[in-house]
């Protein structure tokens, strides 16, 4: 697909995926595809194409003589980074971000314990690495660069778990740390307390600490959700 069909399609899904999951077209509504394409001055290969990434997200279903059907919540795959993005761009950010926060503060601190016993040397020295630079952009209302170290790190100890499922976690951590910055549901610096959690528990994955590298995750998954309490009651 040329540059300009992409383009295109995208521009579509920019439209409806968070109209989709912001509630505008509820569970069970039918959207008509000619009808759409008319509406955003498209052709109806590109809509086709807008559509099967919204069937791959289980957002819609497409049947025959029916059209385009949006599924129930329960269906959606809530997992993909692109359906977090739309969510939390919308009124349904609160509640997305509280479970994405509890989602990580149970599988985080098992991931971090399980880094402490497999973790290269390699992966230890990106852990330091990254959390150096968490310190390095923890004043000054340098909250991007903070964010850049802050997913790292968090790939880090998922990868350096050795466990497959955990690995495959890191674009929903990178997701819900994003949204806590991009849609300010920070603070204007992050927690002076909270950064050095980060040095700490750098410290004890390399030092093969496993429990105290789970306890150390545990304490900066409650200041999440504490900050959250504050922040996105």
């Amino acid at each position: 697909m040329s540059t300009l069909g992409r383009g295109l399609h995208g521009r579509v899904l920019d439209a409806l995926g968070p109209a989709i999951t912001a509630g505008e077209y509820p569970p069970g509504s039918v959207l008509r595809t000619d009808e759409l394409a008319q509406r955003f001055d498209v052709s109806r290969s590109v809509m086709r194409e807008a559509v099967r990434v919204l069937e791959s997200m289980h957002l819609v279903e497409s049947r025959r003589r029916v059209g385009v059907t949006v599924r129930p919540k329960a269906e959606w795959n809530v997992y993909d980074p692109q359906v977090i993005r739309w969510r939390l761009a919308g009124a349904d950010r609160p509640q997305q971000l509280r479970s994405l926060t509890v989602l990580r503060s149970a599988i985080e601190p098992v991931a971090a314990a399980l880094a402490a016993k497999h973790a290269t040397a390699e992966q230890c020295a990106e852990l330091t690495e990254c959390a150096l630079g968490m310190v390095a952009n923890s004043k000054g209302h340098r909250l991007e660069g903070y964010l850049f170290h802050d997913i790292a790190f968090h790939r880090v100890i998922l990868n350096a778990s050795g466990n497959e499922m955990f690995a495959r976690l890191g674009d929903v951590v990178a997701e819900v740390l994003t949204g806590r910055t991009r849609h300010e549901v920070m603070f204007e610096d992050p927690d002076p307390a909270a950064v050095t959690l980060h040095v700490r528990l750098a410290e004890a994955i390399r030092a093969g600490d496993a429990g105290h590298a789970e306890e150390l995750t545990r304490e900066i998954a409650e200041g999440a959700l504490q900050e959250l309490d504050i922040l996105a009651p």
